[in-house]
């Protein structure tokens, strides 16, 4: 569902219904008169419509996470709040830029519309830039020949499952977050589309080693054994950013969620 669509649709709808009322017909209702119908239920809702939208297509856009892909980061149930001007000013519904401001940065974790399927909206973490050589080779990410610094901390403890999984704090540009490494799952990628720019990337049985192509970016989850990410899908293209998440605001089962995240 193109939710941008049907509210840009309603804010047009109601916003005709205003301006109708408005120039015409309030001028000729008899003072003190009941509103009709029209007017109660479509024009008086202009305005709200109107601030919704504009919030939600240049300032802030809630999602909810629906998956473990981004554990320990984000939790399913989370709702999250997106920065929608980070990465520059974009019309809504076509989604095309035309204020150029921030780029992503390595460890930005960003909201994006799904490469295969563009009505889908993903969340990950951006480990590769335009230009960049990424590789994960035995469950060890490096980038441009550096190798990425991680360090092993306390197991985490998977409530559902039941389960416990080895942790590590990855360091990312300016970004240290956390990452779950399972030892059992294999170091290979496994059902491997075939996706624009897959010739930039060479797959084995310890892994894979990518070049990103200009004006695309590489996502993987921190969740690394779990996630359907760019090692499986492909590149990122640029203008598939939605933009950059920065906050919890709820999460029904554990309020103690709520606050910014890296």
């Amino acid at each position: 569902m193109n939710f941008a669509l049907i509210l840009f649709s309603l804010t047009m709808a109601t916003g005709v219904l205003w301006l109708v009322d408005y120039f015409v017909f309030r001028k000729k209702r008899v003072p003190g008169a009941k509103e009709p119908w029209w007017v109660e239920y479509g024009a008086s809702f202009f305005p709200v419509i109107l601030i919704v939208f504009f919030l939600r297509s240049f300032l802030v856009e809630p999602f909810k996470i629906p998956s473990g892909s981004m554990i320990p980061t984000l939790l399913v149930g989370d709702f999250i709040l997106v920065n929608k001007f980070n990465y520059g000013i974009r019309l809504p519904v076509i989604n095309k830029k035309i204020v150029a401001m921030n780029s992503p940065l390595r460890g930005d974790v960003v909201v994006f519309r799904y490469p295969v399927d563009t009505s889908l909206d993903y969340i990950k973490r951006i480990v590769g830039l335009p230009g960049d050589k990424v590789a994960y080779q035995n469950k060890r990410l490096t980038i441009n020949g550096q190798p990425v610094a991680v360090k092993r901390i306390e197991d985490y403890f998977d409530r559902e499952r039941l389960f416990y999984t080895p942790r590590h704090t990855e360091q990312l540009g300016e970004v240290a977050h956390d990452i779950l490494i399972e030892d059992e799952a294999p170091a290979f990628v496994p059902h491997v589309m075939q996706f624009p720019g897959r010739e930039k990337c060479i797959y084995n049985s310890d892994g894979f080693i990518c070049d990103v192509p200009a004006g695309h970016y590489f996502a993987m989850g921190d969740n690394r054994d779990n996630s359907q990410d760019s090692r499986v899908w492909g590149f990122v293209p640029d203008e598939n950013l939605v933009g950059k998440a920065f906050f919890i605001w709820f999460n029904f089962s554990d309020l103690k969620r709520i606050g910014f995240f890296k």
